[in-house]
């Protein structure tokens, strides 16, 4: 199988390149990033600044899933519309494009608050990610809603830096869903979604990854 992977340098993203990179069934990978990632046989990694611009180094190939585990804030992005551009437009296009290439399915992270009626823009913009990510035509399609990450990331989120520690403090009474997430839990279920590629579409849970 050949797999794409949007946001290879990220939290979930490093996870998910190391244990695609250990999977025998994962013969090659496509990983796009904005700095380069360490070699590997199995690995082709299209450098850019503007990741739209590293398509045509992936144009003539043959792709059989995408995953996408691209993600940020407004805090980090500087602003609404640079966001925008992270979360939704880049996933997206390489939907679009992983399709065209012959990707039959998907695995991609959205938001626990993902909603088309909430005013917060964040959970608003998740909403769309879902709802267009729908409409692209994968056979296999399978939308994670995570809770709280656990790992440590490049960024400083004052929030999760408080309340991550808390929340392992208290995971003997708390529900399933309120359990911190793993990154490498995260990512063995997106492998496992698109190595499996269950018809239809899919909506996993913070429950469905502890």
């Amino acid at each position: 199988m050949k797999v794409l992977i949007l946001g290879a340098t990220g939290q979930v993203g490093r996870n998910v390149l190391e244990q695609a990179l250990a999977n025998e069934h994962i013969e090659q990978i496509i990983a796009p990033t904005r700095r380069a990632l360490a070699e590997h046989p199995k690995l082709l990694n299209p450098v850019s600044a503007d990741l739209h611009q590293t398509f045509a180094d992936i144009a003539g190939l043959s792709i059989d899933a995408m995953i996408c585990t691209m993600g940020t804030t407004i805090a980090k992005a500087g602003s609404k519309e640079a966001f925008r551009q992270v979360d939704y437009v880049l996933p997206i296009k390489f939907a679009e494009w992983s399709l065209a290439l012959g990707a039959k399915a998907c695995a991609i992270i959205s938001s626990p608050g993902a909603s088309l009626s909430i005013p917060l823009y964040y959970c608003r913009i998740k909403g769309e990610l879902e709802r267009d990510i729908q409409g692209i035509g994968f056979r296999s399609l399978t939308i994670i809603r995570p809770g709280m990450i656990g790992g440590s990331r490049e960024e400083f989120r004052p929030a999760e830096r408080l309340v991550l520690p808390l929340a392992a403090l208290l995971r003997p009474v708390l529900p399933r869903g309120l359990w911190i997430n793993p990154p490498a839990n995260i990512a063995r279920v997106m492998i496992d979604a698109v190595l499996s590629r269950p018809q239809g579409v899919r909506l996993l849970t913070s429950r469905d990854l502890v």
